[in-house]
């Protein structure tokens, strides 16, 4: 998770946790007397609402505009409210995320009953224990001690003292880490400062229209800047002492899991693709593992084989804009910094979520407090490049681990990085619904028989990136580009999965703890027979805060993984980015064993051999290699 995304789920969760210049600009929905209600089985059939806002992002926060805050929480809340009297939204988490901006509308109109009230109802609503047990800590502390009247100050740090020693810090215990962490790194400057660089721009361009999704964001910020900040060092030192207490750390289930193929073992080599954002090859561990093409002559920048991409000896690559490229692995030119210290950074934030205390996380930590409100922007740029930049190699590197075997076909895609995206077009859309067509082909045509695919978008993120750049028209007319848009990428995906039977396709669920069917996820929400969604646990098995449901076949660790990253270090990241070749390395395993396995045969040979895991709502999978390896021997 990115410091941009931990800035964000912040300003949500604290709620699980006549001045001019705003005014309301709502759809007005009334359900028929009589009838039930409609119904919203997709996040895209919630209505639109927008906004106005006549001040600057970060001016909305000044003592003398807090009247204008206000105005705009009110009219968020009086939307919210009415959507969720007409509707009937079939989505636990949209509406737990309604009753958290409503908590946060309370905090900042101190209205502490009604807070707890709203929080009660978040946690009803959350189906992973160790997310409800720590949901809104704070701020059910904070509404309490304000309800007390005496010593407030006191009284929260009381309050939080008994609320975090009732819990059992075997479940909750990564969720604390991570809690922790943000004390650690979150300032009023860098608040303020992705606040500007993410919707200032957007601000300007639209003439003050906002959406709910902006509305809401801003609302809840008001609750950091308020309230979490200046108790940031309490929360710090009461989740410090917690964790100090506990120092027993989870035991590992994988170790016993695992099986490696030794070099002589009776098996054959496999290709397998490692779609993502490039691979750094040169890296000694990957170098007998990639899979060359004998009918290409390297370097000499002539498609030899006439397949249509030229010098492509270990794989292929399209840039941003979906043009053919050569190089595996993103430019190191690109960066404005030194990769050695975004290197260093990412390390650091991992290690800060992780509550690992580090030299790296000691390093990041004296950045950030040193950070000026205008150096964010690049900060968070730098480093989501660093990201973008390492994310293939990291997921190549755990797919190879422990088979001699595999043989690693690199397709190259480009992320942006930068905090405002690109304008979405259908010119855009129809040439990567091109390159996602080639580049399943080439895998059909190079006897590829697993891909990985660590990656996904949504609708709204197309519709959210029209609205950056104040595209296509009015809400309802840039909700239908967005459909159009989508629909043209969704569709080349789809069918270029559907028709590559051979091939088992396995993609990261998310990282977003959102619903994939309901938000319309791609490629984790797809249902096809040569397709597995891959969950994160953490070294336990216990479900992971941030892992994505809805549509999740199996779940792998994704919590403190380690593996390599351009250049050969190696290092830890979070993500269900982490989980996914987890299963490619075990189908990669099972096809060098079986060759003759079929695409179906394969996929029911891992969630067989996985093993049930009941909660207290659901029964998951977990992976276990071995056992799936134990079934074909």
């Amino acid at each position: 998770m990115s410091l941009k995304q931990i800035v964000a789920c912040l300003a949500l969760s604290l709620a699980a946790l006549s001045t001019a210049g705003i005014a309301s600009a709502t759809e007005a929905v009334v359900a028929r007397p009589g009838a039930d209600k409609p119904v919203i089985a997709r996040k895209d059939d919630l209505p639109r609402h927008t906004y106005r806002l006549d001040l600057k992002v970060t001016d909305l926060y000044l003592p003398r505009n807090r009247p204008a805050l206000l105005k705009l929480a009110q009219a968020v809340q009086a939307d919210i409210l009415r959507d969720l009297a007409t509707y009937d939204i079939r989505d636990d988490t949209t509406v737990r995320d309604y009753y958290a901006v409503l908590g946060s509308i309370a905090l900042l109109e101190m209205r502490w009953q009604d807070c707890l009230d709203l929080l009660a109802k978040q946690r009803a609503l959350e189906t992973k224990e160790a997310n409800r047990l720590t949901m809104g800590l704070y701020s059910e502390a904070l509404a309490k001690a304000r309800l007390s009247g005496g010593d407030t100050d006191k009284a929260l740090k009381q309050n939080l003292e008994q609320a975090l020693q009732a819990l059992d810090y075997a479940v909750v215990q990564d969720n604390l880490k991570s809690a922790r962490g943000r004390t650690e790194i979150l300032s009023r400057a860098f608040v303020l400062g992705n606040l500007e660089s993410s919707y200032q721009p957007i601000v300007d361009r639209t003439s003050g229209e906002i959406s709910y999704d902006i509305a809401s964001s801003l609302v809840s910020a008001g609750v950091t800047l308020d309230y979490f900040l200046p108790d940031a060092p309490v929360v710090n030192e009461l989740y410090s002492a917690k964790i100090a207490a506990n120092t027993a750390s989870k035991k590992d289930i994988w170790k016993d899991r695992q099986f490696v193929l030794d070099a002589t073992a009776k098996a054959s080599p496999v290709v397998v693709a490692i779609w993502d954002s490039g691979v750094d090859t040169a890296i000694d561990a990957f170098v007998p593992l990639l899979w060359s093409n004998v009918r290409e002559i390297p370097g000499n920048g002539i498609d030899d084989d006439t397949n249509g991409f030229v010098d492509d000896i270990h794989g292929i690559a399209y840039d941003l804009h979906s043009n053919k490229e050569r190089s595996l692995l993103y430019p190191i030119g690109e960066f404005k910094g030194d990769p050695a210290l975004m290197q260093s950074d990412m390390k650091g934030l991992g290690d800060i979520q992780s509550g690992v205390d580090s030299a790296e996380a000691s390093a990041l930590r004296k950045r950030l407090a040193a950070l000026d409100q205008d150096q964010v922007k690049d900060f968070l740029e730098s480093l989501d490049m660093y990201g973008n930049y390492a994310h293939g190699t990291h997921v190549a590197g755990i797919a190879v681990e422990g088979n001699p075997f595999i043989r690693l076909l690199v397709a190259r895609i480009t992320y942006s990085h930068t905090v405002i995206p690109e304008e979405p077009t259908l010119e855009l859309a129809r040439a990567e619904a091109k390159s996602i067509r080639e580049t399943v082909d080439y895998f059909k045509a190079s006897g590829v028989r697993a891909v990985n695919m660590s990656w996904g978008g949504s609708l709204r993120s197309i519709e959210e990136a029209l609205e950056a750049h104040n595209a296509g028209g009015s809400p309802e007319e840039r909700r239908k580009l967005a459909r159009e848009i989508f629909t043209i990428g969704d569709t080349a995906l789809r069918e270029s999965i559907r028709d590559a039977k051979d091939i088992l396709f396995i993609t990261s669920a998310g990282n977003s703890d959102n619903d994939v069917k309901f938000d319309e996820f791609y490629p984790s929400g797809y249902d096809y027979p040569n397709m597995l969604s891959v969950g994160a646990v953490d070294a336990a098995g216990d479900e992971t805060s941030f892992t994505s449901l809805g549509k999740v076949d199996i779940y792998a660790n994704g919590f403190e993984v380690e593996s390599y990253v351009p250049g050969g270090n190696r290092i830890k990241f979070n993500g269900t980015s982490m989980s996914s070749p987890q299963v490619l390395n075990l189908a990669a395993k099972l096809l060098a064993l079986d060759p003759a396995l079929g695409t179906a045969q394969l996929r029911r040979l891992i969630l067989d051999g996985s093993d049930a895991k009941v909660l207290a709502t659901r029964t998951i999978k977990l992976l276990n290699p071995a056992a799936s390896a134990a079934l074909i021997r």
